[in-house]
């Protein structure tokens, strides 16, 4: 029986084809190492360089705080602005802060201002202008205090058994001031000059307020001219003390105003920080004259006093300093052959342009 099945023949030329694809196959595949190649990744194109003239499309770098500027100022027993605005945190957000750097002697703070060993002070107005005279680049931009009736800027304390009575039985007598050259000393000179006495008949020496005391019990001195606070507890302790007067009574205060200075170096590097600070010095002055009795208990907390021992300033509330101030101290000075006419001007000695109550 015959197969019915058959069976195709392939050419030899195909079959030797199909052999040979086989082996290069089989090369290829032992190029490999056996496993599939993966295609690499394309490398990444770079950033096109940035147009000069456009801004970079870049997320914002974080603001940069603002630069702090420190002033250096003096520690002692004063009714002090500075020391109230402190207190009352008008300087934890501002960018200018007091930079406290220990007691200084009332007599030592403009010789320290004029050599930059301190920023800012607070020393009555002639000492600013005889400063200024002898080449110190000085300059008053802030009123600070003003005497009042109610809140005189010295008081004038003898012995509750001391036989003076007034001025005219000062001539001959040894006072104790905070520092000579300026309100105290010419103050009085100009008091005795008017009663007719002569005011090189006394003799005078210096300590600071808060020491007043000791030496005119001692009767080292006859007259204890003190300044607030300090003067508070002369006149809590009627027993030991008397007041006598105060400068209020014997010109109504016009001698009386006690500013805020700065050195001209300070002022040229940091307008921005004395503008701020007179703002701030603003601030405590009008809350200080609104709240009497609360920045008397502030003060008395700072320096450990008590209330009823605490005298306390009055200050001008825009602090924009008064002309006819100025024009006083250079009359005195003048009359006291301090300075010559002429020798300086007022727009040497204060300035109200750095105040922002003057726009």
């Amino acid at each position: 029986m015959k197969n019915l099945t058959k069976t195709r023949k392939f050419p030899v030329r195909l079959l030797c084809l199909a052999a040979a694809l086989i082996l290069i196959m089989g090369l290829l595949s032992a190029c490999g190492g056996g496993e599939k190649a993966e295609t690499p990744a394309a490398a990444p194109e770079p950033a096109p360089a940035a147009d000069a003239s456009e801004p970079e499309e870049t997320a914002e770098a974080p603001a940069t705080a603002t630069e702090v500027v420190y002033f250096k100022y003096p520690e002692w027993v004063y009714y002090d602005l500075i020391y109230l605005a402190d207190d009352l945190g008008y300087f934890d957000d501002a960018t200018v802060k007091p930079d406290y750097i220990g007691n200084v002697a009332a007599g030592d703070m403009i010789p320290a201002l004029a050599t930059g060993d301190l920023d800012v002070v607070t020393r009555h107005t002639p000492l600013v202008i005889n400063a200024v005279s002898k080449g110190a680049d000085i300059k008053i931009f802030a009123a600070g205090s003003k005497s009042t009736q109610a809140n005189p800027h010295m008081k004038y304390f003898v012995k509750a058994d001391s036989p003076i009575q007034g001025i005219e039985d000062i001539a001959g007598k040894t006072l104790g001031i905070n520092s000579l050259g300026a309100c105290s000393e010419f103050v009085t000179k100009k008091a005795l000059q008017d009663a007719g006495l002569d005011p090189a008949s006394v003799e005078m020496i210096t300590a600071p307020d808060s020491a007043q005391e000791e030496p005119l019990l001692k009767g080292d001195t006859d007259v204890a001219i003190i300044h607030p606070l300090s003067s508070g507890r002369a006149s809590a302790n009627t027993t030991d003390f008397r007041l006598l007067f105060s400068d209020w009574d014997i010109d109504g205060g016009i001698s009386g105003m006690c500013p805020y200075s700065t050195s001209g170096a300070f002022l040229a590097e940091h307008p921005e920080a004395i503008a701020e600070l007179t703002e701030i010095l603003s601030r405590a002055a009008q809350w200080n004259n609104e709240n009497p009795e609360e920045a008397r208990q502030l003060m008395a907390d700072h320096f450990g006093s008590k209330i009823e021992e605490t005298e306390m300033f009055e200050f001008y509330p825009d602090q924009i300093t008064p002309e006819e101030n100025i024009a006083y101290w250079f009359e005195r000075l003048e009359s006291e052959k301090v300075i010559e006419p002429g020798q300086v001007s007022p727009e040497d000695i204060y300035t109200n342009d750095y105040n922002p109550a003057k726009a």
